[in-house]
């Protein structure tokens, strides 16, 4: 099943997704269980929620609701970078496959919702796409054994995990100013919980700019895998129910095209993957 975090007139609430022949309608369970769904989830309660969602109708049509990332109330955003053999392969520097994965964190507030805009900042004009899967840590725990990670997973989400590419180098070791710039990246359009995966190996995903494709890989190429990334993060944090986890993008951004094909207002970046939906968004320029 698949639950949304939405705002309709200027509240916020969640529900389930149901797609009909009326299109995409969302019900909305916060209108009469409160909570949100990152405390359905801490509560291990997404069969209960799925229960509920069962016997609702829909309250709303998609074009009436404004989508939020699908978890308002989580610890922690973590990304892993140059996750896809091709992607480190793209560097075109010789160098062997890494041994650990890169890891960097990002806050809520660099991120906006499915079909609203990425926004451009003055400060740069280097924002660039990235497609990503990302999951959403279930159960919480700390040193989790590989074989026992994906047992910690609630569902996934997708990211568009926008980058100021200048940015990204204005020092030697770090990558957090380019990637928490406000409303650079999305996050949704819903989570779709875990039941609804069969093999976390064998996941595609897709970018696309303008209609035109540019990432397009699977699940099985990345280096470090799901179970490798939950049981890796977790040996030196605490992974918490409701952290995402978003699980690095294929070759293919924008940075690497000769030259450059960076975003700028009017494009529309589409992700699609692993039997999620598509998550979409168009590109603006602050207003400052």
């Amino acid at each position: 099943m698949k639950f949304a975090t939405y705002k309709i007139n200027g509240k916020t609430t969640y529900g389930s997704v149901v797609e009909n022949e009326n299109g995409i309608q969302l019900t909305d369970i916060g209108a009469v269980h409160g909570k949100n769904l990152k405390q359905w989830i801490e509560e291990d309660g997404l069969e209960k929620l799925k229960e509920i969602a069962s016997g609702l109708s829909p309250a709303y049509d998609e074009k009436d609701i404004n989508y939020l990332p699908p978890i308002m109330h989580g610890e922690k955003i973590v990304c892993i970078g140059v996750n896809y053999a091709k992607r480190n392969a793209e560097y075109k520097d010789n160098s062997d496959l890494p041994k650990y994965p890169s890891v960097f964190l990002r806050y809520l507030d660099s991120f906006t919702g499915h079909n609203e805009n990425m926004v451009r900042p003055p400060e740069s004009h280097q924002l660039d796409y990235e497609g990503e899967i990302v999951i959403v840590i279930g159960k919480g725990g700390r040193r989790i054994p590989k074989e026992e990670a994906l047992n910690h997973i609630a569902g996934l989400t997708l990211m568009n995990e926008g980058t100021l590419r200048d940015w990204v180098r204005h020092a030697k070791f770090n990558v957090t100013q380019g990637k928490n710039f406000e409303k650079s990246g999305i996050i949704g359009p819903w989570m779709m919980t875990a039941d609804e995966v069969s093999d976390y190996t064998n996941l595609d995903i897709q970018t696309r700019v303008n209609g035109e494709v540019r990432q397009n890989d699977n699940t099985s190429n990345l280096m470090f895998p799901f179970d490798y990334i939950v049981s890796y993060l977790s040996t030196f944090m605490t992974l918490k129910p409701g952290d995402m986890i978003s699980t690095g993008t294929p070759n293919g951004a924008g940075a690497r095209f000769d030259p450059p094909i960076y975003l700028v207002p009017g494009d529309v970046v589409e992700v699609e993957a692993a039997g999620i939906g598509v998550l979409r968004n168009g590109v603006e320029d602050e207003v400052v």
